[in-house]
């Protein structure tokens, strides 16, 4: 294959209409038939030497493995990711990949997102979070994973919330890593887009290891006078993490909130431990305006989990967020990757997300509880079926 044939095959896949997958109605929000961004989103010049005198077998030089985990948000008028991209070396980095409709399109920036390399022991950098902060910038915050110093397994690592802001997603500042004083370790963490009694709010995710949560009860948030050091003392409990539900293994905040007449609504991810690994889902809970950190809706059970193909990648099984964005118009686009391989869009708009969140029951966390839940939920139901003449 000619590299001008690659690149027909590569204009022609950004050129594909997407449409709404109606086999998946659900009244809460819009699937879609194909993913917004996958490894064959990526240019052909990042993968392959067009020169056929250095690349005369047109074979590619430095492969991706897959394209996930976005941050986002509207720039300049378009639909921005700033989205994970990982190589087939299983390093990550960062890359903006934009779209006039949010739902097809999506084209990268000619080149990657060249952060400031301040940490010298810092491997691998994924997962970032984009708040437009109401102090005029645009921050970053993402997962910083370097080698634990202290342990002798080679697979042994360090998670920290490392920070970055900018103006145009082109030029960076690296600010130094989120440090909470009660909390060894970061992750999924997400910065407020407003002050909280005149200071930056980070809502986190206490651990203890890499990758276990240990003691961590769930989502925190917390306080920092002063980004450019941040940080934090004192973490209280948001959204916590309770026994056979889908935050039983652990939970993390995921877009950065939404701001409602009732609340702020956040997306997060739930995990939950099965036979065939963990499984990841999103759902969505809503805080005060007048206190962030103070949780006041909490619908039971998921709002997306995976389905059908969405459930075969890297990571088996997962679906996660890093990014939602709210149009204009009142529409929100829910930009979700499925198993650690590709990225995808659920579109909903402000009222019926709301309507979700607040009205939608809690889980009683027991059988009993949630099998009278559902009954009493279907009495109602047939009582205004026959009262109405619909059965």
């Amino acid at each position: 294959m000619t590299y001008q044939e690659l690149n027909a095959r590569y204009e022609a896949l950004l050129a594909r209409k997407n449409k709404v997958d109606a086999t998946r109605y659900n009244g809460i929000y819009e699937r879609w038939e194909h993913p917004v961004l996958t490894r064959e989103h990526i240019p052909p010049f990042w993968i392959y030497d067009p020169d056929p005198r250095k690349n005369p077998h047109m074979m590619q030089r430095l492969p991706v493995n897959a394209v996930f985990n976005a941050g986002a948000l509207m720039l300049d008028g378009l639909f921005t990711l700033v989205a994970r991209v990982e190589g087939a070396d299983r390093k990550s980095f960062f890359a903006v990949a934009q779209s006039e409709s949010g739902t097809e399109g999506f084209r990268f920036w000619d080149e990657p997102v060249i952060l400031p390399d301040t940490c010298p022991e810092e491997t691998n950098v994924y997962d970032m979070r984009l708040t437009r902060h109401e102090d005029g910038w645009i921050y970053g915050v993402f997962c910083s994973e370097r080698a634990d110093p202290t342990s002798r397994e080679i697979g042994a690592a360090v998670a920290a919330a490392g920070i970055v802001r900018t103006r145009d997603l082109k030029t960076w500042e690296r600010l130094p890593d989120l440090t909470t004083l009660r909390s060894p370790q970061q992750r999924n963490v997400v910065l407020h887009p407003e002050f909280v009694d005149g200071k930056y709010a980070f809502y986190t995710r206490p651990m203890d290891g890499f990758i276990e949560t240990g003691s961590g009860g769930g989502i925190g948030f917390g306080l920092c006078s002063d980004i450019t050091h941040a940080v934090i003392d004192e973490e209280r409990m948001t959204s916590i993490r309770r026994y056979h539900t889908i935050t039983e293994a652990k939970n993390g905040a995921g877009a950065v909130p939404i701001r409602t007449d009732r609340g702020w609504i956040h997306i997060a991810h739930g995990v939950r431990v099965t036979a065939a690994g963990l499984r990841y889902v999103i759902y969505a809970f809503a805080t005060a305006l007048d206190d962030p950190g103070k949780v006041i809706a909490e619908p039971g059970g998921y709002l997306i989990a995976p389905m059908g193909g969405e459930r075969v990648g890297d990571v088996s099984n997962v679906v996660f967020t890093n990014g939602a964005v709210t149009a204009p118009d009142g529409r929100v686009y829910i930009y979700y990757a499925s198993s650690d391989t590709r990225l995808h869009v659920a579109t909903t708009d402000l009222d019926r997300l709301t309507d979700w969140v607040f009205n939608t029951p809690p889980d009683p966390l027991r059988s009993a509880g949630c099998v009278r839940q559902r009954d009493a939920f279907i009495k109602r139901n047939l009582a205004w079926l026959k009262e109405n003449g619909r059965r």
